[in-house]
């Protein structure tokens, strides 16, 4: 029931004049009895906000909802331009087709987050690995498991094949990198020296070293056969703050790295020295992608920005804005093209012309933030996962 205010706490309003009106328990007329289910509810409330959010317009030619929760990785076969694998918070991957709803094969064995997921070389096989520190690769002809790669007992960051054999490196919380034969289902090395957890690494393109980077803020390249440790770089000139991601020249020359501290720096594989710095971003750097056709290096960060480095003369060639909260957290070039395209908190996916720096072209459909986004081997399909559960695919025919 609802009544007016006792007198102790009259209601005060405006009368025709404006001047000011005293409401008491002598001026009520009727007291009209309400039932408790005629009043609003907060659930009502809550339907409305989903249904503000269910206008998301979507611009997806297709989305694949396997996932139970969030999807961390995505990564596209490099000779199937249909087939993708994703992994999440879910504990499973998948490997499905775009387009298809049948062609979907879960790929289990997992008790905690599939954090990582790749495909070899020659699209043969696929690994997914796991923060229950466990790498299944699977073959992707028969979809039948090849093999579990052990050793670490901690959760892997990411992992890498390199690109003449099946080999897999992978970066552990256990504070090493670890190497596996997949065609023998055996372990081959372990690289041990970091401080803390191992959060990026790749091989070099001319499949002779490893770099690795870390939370204890350096930056190790090790001899790929002996396992030894070449360089260690480390504090004064590079990050004071863990290592966030790293990518490698295709020369197989020069690594550019990132850190939490907002700092990029590019360092000589060759003498371990850092030869420049890329100053421009005011928050930590999520993901870095060097362009295949051009000497140019895109980096992307919390602070909303994304930008386009050139990396002969060390110097900004684009600034990309993104919205004010629309943080950066992962790019992907469009094959050889000068577009690239970046993963956002918002969820959208926003695709950028990197010689003037001007936004092409955003993407939407996603309700929550972009993971991580993967090309298909024609280039005419984008791939981008997302906290909202869901995989989606975006044709992105008329920027390559």
């Amino acid at each position: 029931m609802i009544r007016a205010a006792p007198a102790a706490a009259a209601v005060m309003s405006e009368g025709s004049e404006g001047e000011e009106v005293f409401i008491d328990d002598d001026d009520i007329i009727n007291e009209i009895p309400l039932d408790e289910e005629d009043l609003p509810d907060q659930d009502d409330d809550d339907e409305q906000d989903q249904d503000m959010i269910d206008e998301v317009e979507d611009h997806s030619a297709y989305a694949f909802h396997g996932h139970t929760d969030e999807v961390f990785a995505a990564a596209c076969s490099p000779v199937d331009a249909s087939l993708v694998v994703s992994g999440g918070k879910d504990d499973r991957g998948f490997l499905w087709r775009i387009g298809s709803a049948e062609d979907v094969q879960e790929l289990p064995g997992h008790n905690d987050t599939v954090s990582t997921v790749a495909f070899s070389s020659d699209g043969k096989l696929v690994a997914c690995g796991s923060m229950d520190g466990q790498i299944n690769v699977w073959n992707t002809a028969t979809r039948t498991l090849q093999g579990t790669l052990e050793g670490s007992e901690s959760g892997f960051e990411w992992l890498k094949w390199h690109l003449q054999s099946h080999v897999i490196i992978a970066g552990s919380e256990d504070f090493n990198i670890w190497m596996w034969d997949a065609d023998l289902n055996a372990s081959v090395n372990t690289f041990a020296g970091h401080g803390n957890t191992v959060t990026c690494g790749d091989f070099t393109p001319d499949g002779k070293l490893i770099c690795s980077g870390s939370d204890d803020a350096t930056l190790r390249i090790w001899d790929l056969e002996s396992a030894h440790c070449r360089h260690v770089i480390r504090g004064h000139g590079y990050h004071t703050q863990g290592l966030t991601c790293l990518a490698i020249t295709w020369d197989s020359q020069s690594i550019v790295s990132g850190s939490q501290d907002s700092s990029v720096h590019i360092v000589s594989i060759k003498s371990g020295q850092v030869v420049g710095s890329l100053v421009g971003h005011t928050n930590s750097i999520e993901c870095i992608g060097i362009s295949p056709r051009y000497n140019w290096v895109a980096t992307g960060s919390i602070d909303q920005t994304l930008i386009i480095w050139d990396l002969t003369r060390q110097a900004i060639r684009s600034v990309c804005e993104h919205d004010v909260g629309d943080g950066v957290t992962c790019l992907a070039w469009i094959g050889s093209s000068r577009y690239v395209a970046s993963g956002c908190i918002d969820g959208t996916v926003r695709v950028w012309d990197s010689l003037s720096g001007e936004l092409a072209r955003i993407l939407s459909g996603h309700r929550d933030a972009v993971q991580s986004l993967a090309v298909s081997a024609d280039c005419n399909s984008i791939v981008s996962v997302s906290s909202d559960k869901s995989a989606r695919v975006f044709d992105i025919s008329m920027f390559k």
